[in-house]
């Protein structure tokens, strides 16, 4: 987590701030931005293979344009207009993994009204994603094709949530290209964060999944295993195989011993 002010800096200097942030996932916010600030992620977990760079700003987004720093060029990640745009993420290769330079432009303005730019941003290391360019968060965690039974068992296994639910809505955001499954809760068996939560009211656990518009996800009848990761305090959709199925695919797993960990059906 790190704070910043442009105002704190020698109005005549022409140098460029610069910050070095050593986690593999943060928040930085910079308010009244003013030149130019070069953000360095160096993560210190040198031995993770992480590939692909993800920034999604804050709501309210203003003041700067986000580039990273590439063989001596700067390459336009996120614009001060598309920051400005609600759950807009913007992924990119990592070419040097250990330390991956960010530059934020402060855009020209006449007074000193209050602009921050602040984003969040999580470093993967994702092995099945494919190209250079990664334009959503989905295209890294998304799947829409079915899990195999090895994925499957892994997933439940590794992935950040794991809840026993149906689907109450399906809803598509073609602007940003994501669909959002709603999802009334009958367990959570696992849950990083509080994405999954009771509703006061009704006493009925729900929460939200997302996942890519190109999957084209539509509301269907029965219990499914929800599984996946979370980004940026949402979660997003891995495999999602029917109850029934699942039950059926773990319990000839573990007569086997192919189960790669222990789940607790009940």
């Amino acid at each position: 987590f790190c704070l910043g002010s442009g105002l704190s800096w020698e109005p005549c200097s022409r140098a460029v701030a610069q910050v070095h942030l050593r986690c593999t996932e943060g928040f930085l916010e910079w308010m009244y931005p003013a030149r130019a600030l070069r953000v360095v992620l160096e993560p210190n977990l040198s031995s993770a293979p992480h590939t692909t760079v993800c920034i999604k700003p804050a709501s309210g987004f203003q003041g700067a344009s986000i580039y990273v720093e590439h063989a001596g060029q700067l390459h336009l990640v996120v614009s001060e207009a598309e920051g400005a745009r609600p759950h807009h993420i913007s992924c990119f290769s990592a070419h040097t993994p250990q330390r991956v330079a960010l530059f934020l432009q402060a855009s020209p303005q006449r007074d000193i009204s209050r602009r921050t730019a602040s984003f969040q941003y999580e470093l993967l290391s994702n092995q099945s994603a494919a190209g250079p360019d990664f334009k959503k968060m989905a295209l890294v965690e998304a799947m829409c094709r079915p899990c195999d039974t090895v994925e499957l068992l892994m997933a439940i296994c590794s992935s950040d949530f794991v809840v026993k639910g149906s689907i109450r809505n399906v809803s598509h955001d073609s602007e940003n290209h994501m669909s959002q499954v709603d999802v009334s809760v009958q367990k959570v068996y696992r849950q990083k964060n509080r994405v999954f939560q009771q509703d006061e009211a009704s006493g009925e656990w729900r929460g939200p999944i997302r996942t890519l518009l190109q999957c084209k996800v539509k509301k269907g009848g029965g219990d499914f295993l929800f599984t996946g990761n979370e980004h940026f305090g949402e979660a997003w959709l891995g495999c999602a195989p029917r109850f029934k199925d699942f039950v059926f695919i773990y319990r000839a797993a573990r007569e086997r011993g192919a189960n790669p960990c222990e789940f607790q059906l009940n």
